[in-house]
């Protein structure tokens, strides 16, 4: 039997066994659906929207003035959506279509209105290669499903009394979003299942008194929860395919990873003090350098699952098999067997990843600066002595890639030549930070304007004083790191 996706119309396979036909193909196609029926024509309900500025309000930085006017500017969409209702919910009062029970439904949870989603409740469809999955019995006894609001957020449990719980997430919140960043590559998918953690522990939170370490309970949600989502997705890295028309230069094709994301350092966790249990151990920003996250993403869901805890969040194998729903024996085979492909992908410069990435040297420094007046001068010759000659540029999501000097060069030569016809304008950068490496927020002023726009952020890693791999990405994600979308 076989069927299309309700969302994206993809082909659903059945193994041809009873049951009821999926209508989806994927968890984030059914979660897409479930969340769209919860919205009219795009916009949240008001409670959400409630909810979602108040915590967003509660993150506002003030400093420095780059970063503030960024999060204030974020909250706009929201504030103009909250008015949008307003008004359409004061014509609905003066028509006399309101009435005591539908201002008394506006103000409550939607799920009192549309019921639950069937499918939506019962989680993804199971992965067929990889069996019964052992962790769902015990999952659903960690994890009920009472009856809360669908978007949950710190801010809105302070306001209903629990600021206990709303505290003991928030100390958790980095750290948790770090680790499902390490499972999944991406930023924004880490956001969206940090946030789904923490409704479903608030749904969990009564049976909070007998769990023992609460730190390793949220870990335990957040974790399953990746494993579902992965488990629904076909998320191995493939070595980039040739682009017609372009060169690429003559080393092998890199892994491409079209999720990937960079993750911006100054939203890392704290430091913490090493005690004697393995799960209280620092987890930081070791583990987040590109070249460990592509070679992770490598290893099957439930083996990365297992690496991570061990190696980085430091687990013991007993806890790292519990939270899998397997044995230890499997546990330590999946790490061992993770262990033995991570060596093999990784470079050899490294022997100890799960040490915490160092800080960046003065010289790498001077190179970033180098590196940002030569694209802002359009100083190719400059560039040539900042790159190795073996350099790497990948893109994601987008397909070009290159693997000398050469052809990088040869790519972007036109675009930052004013006399070439591909010009693209002048380039303005600042310095950042992302996953533990040097990295540059590029701006550009297109011919015949005034704004330098947000363009790209260049993720570079330095080996023997010279730019070895860029990393670049697109700007969607310049908020995220505290910078405005023009200058």
């Amino acid at each position: 039997m076989s069927g299309r996706c309700e969302v994206c119309g993809d082909p659903i396979e059945s193994g041809g066994g009873p049951g009821r036909t999926a209508s989806y193909c994927s968890a984030a196609c059914r979660q897409r659906a479930y969340r769209e029926r919860r919205r009219t024509d795009g916009v949240p309900p008001a409670r959400e929207l409630l909810t979602d500025l108040g915590d967003r309000l509660g993150r506002v930085r003030l400093a420095p003035g780059t970063a503030f006017h960024a999060d204030v500017e974020g909250l706009t969409p929201r504030f103009a959506q909250l008015r949008r209702l307003a008004r359409e919910a004061g014509r609905e009062r003066e028509r006399g279509a309101g009435g005591p029970e539908a201002e008394a439904a506006a103000g409550a949870d939607p799920e009192a209105a549309t019921g639950p989603d069937p499918e939506a409740e019962a989680g993804p469809d199971p992965d067929p290669e990889a069996g019964p999955d052992p962790a769902a019995a015990a999952d659903a006894e960690t994890v009920t499903a009472a009856a809360a609001p669908d978007f949950v957020t710190p801010a809105a449990v302070t306001k209903s009394g629990d600021a206990d719980f709303a505290a003991l997430f928030e100390s958790h919140r980095r750290e948790l979003r770090v680790h499902c960043y390490r499972l999944l590559g991406s930023y924004d998918e880490a956001e969206d299942l940090t946030q789904e953690t923490v409704l479903r522990a608030w749904r969990a939170k009564e049976g909070l008194d007998g769990v023992g370490n609460t730190r390793a309970w949220l870990y335990r949600i957040a974790t399953r929860l990746c494993l579902d989502f992965l488990r629904g997705q076909n998320r191995r890295p493939v070595p980039y395919e040739p682009v017609p028309g372009m060169d690429s230069g003559d080393g092998p094709p890199p892994p491409r990873m079209p999720w990937l994301q960079p993750f911006p350092d100054d939203q890392l966790p704290e430091p913490a003090v090493p005690r004697h249990e393995p799960d209280e151990q620092a987890v930081a920003g070791e583990t987040l350098e590109l070249v460990f996250l592509t070679a992770i993403q490598r290893l099957p869901p439930r083996q990365r699952a297992a690496v991570i805890l061990r190696d980085v969040a430091g687990w013991s194998a007993r806890e790292t098999a519990d939270l899998l729903g397997t044995t230890v024996a499997s546990a330590n085979s999946a790490v061992q067997r993770g262990r033995s492909a991570l060596r093999e992908a990784l470079p050899g410069r490294r022997e100890d990843w799960s040490a915490p990435a160092t800080v960046p040297s003065a010289e790498e420094l001077a190179l970033l600066q180098r590196y940002m007046e030569a694209a802002a001068r359009a100083d190719i010759d400059a560039m040539v002595g900042l790159v190795r000659e073996d350099a790497v540029l990948t893109m994601p999501p987008n397909p070009f890639w290159f693997t000398s000097r050469e052809a990088l060069l040869g790519f972007v030569r036109p675009s930052i030549d004013p006399a070439s016809p591909l010009f693209a304008g002048h380039w303005r950068h600042l310095p950042v930070r992302a996953n533990g490496q040097p990295a540059v927020a590029g701006y550009l002023r297109r011919p015949g304007t005034s704004v330098f726009r947000a363009q790209l952020i260049d993720v570079l890693r330095i080996e023997d004083g010279r730019i070895a791999e860029i990393t670049t990405f697109e700007p969607h994600l310049f908020p995220a790191f505290g910078l405005p979308m023009t200058r």
